[in-house]
């Protein structure tokens, strides 16, 4: 079985488990995805077979702490530390998958937002002016910072996994966590001077440079 179809099964055999051995085995299940430099055809095989035990122990009457102890970050880890890293190969086409959709984002996100500010507010025209040279930098400093933010919320998910947070705090950091992202950007986009020739191109250009930039990005995805 490929990737997804042991995603597929793993999610429907979920259904089986009680509430709280389903609450044991996700916090396991997110922890031991999110080390994110493992193979993914060995990391989702040992989830099945995990899954199994306990699908097996339930039946006996056990719980998921019966099965795995009632420290399952440092069994976790343990299964982590068995799994074989990521070949090198996958690990480019994940980066090259991960940059192909931050850059389809960012186009669709500015031809929509010229579509609002036009249509809404009345305040912009379709066709925008870009600067090459500002708009290249803008790239080159956006795309490490993406991939730096995306590595502290992976970093954030595992830590939170067998944690009790209350849904308040929960709350308060990924809304700390979310300001703190927009202001990175934010911050770029003002900062960066205007330099280089310009070239004119209309709001539909960004949309469909985002539709095709995502479409390249699941192919990518999908052969991994």
């Amino acid at each position: 079985m490929n990737v997804e179809e042991l995603v597929q099964l793993n999610n429907e055999k979920q259904k089986q488990l009680s509430t709280e051995n389903k609450k044991y085995y996700e916090d396991m299940l997110v922890y031991v995805r999110l080390s994110y430099d493992k193979s993914d055809q060995e990391t989702e095989e040992i989830l099945v077979e995990l899954l199994d035990h306990l699908v097996e122990a339930q039946a006996e009457g056990k719980m998921a702490e019966d099965v795995f102890g009632k420290e399952p970050k440092k069994y976790a880890d343990e299964i982590i530390g068995e799994l074989p890293k990521m070949v090198t190969k996958q690990r480019m086409q994940y980066f090259v998958t991960g940059m192909l959709y931050f850059l389809a984002a960012v186009s669709l996100y500015s031809g929509i937002a010229t579509l609002f500010t036009h249509y809404v507010l009345g305040i912009e025209s379709l066709t925008k002016t870009y600067y090459i040279g500002t708009l290249a930098l803008k790239t080159l400093i956006n795309i490490p910072v993406a991939f730096a933010l995306l590595y502290v919320l992976l970093r954030y998910f595992r830590w939170f996994c067998f944690k009790k947070i209350n849904k308040v705090m929960e709350f308060l950091l990924l809304w700390i966590y979310g300001v703190i992202s927009l202001g990175l950007f934010m911050l770029v986009i003002f900062v960066t001077p205007d330099f280089g020739p310009t070239v004119q191109t209309p709001f539909y250009m960004s949309i469909l440079l985002g539709a095709i930039l995502y479409l390249i990005g699941r192919k990518v995805r999908k052969a991994i």
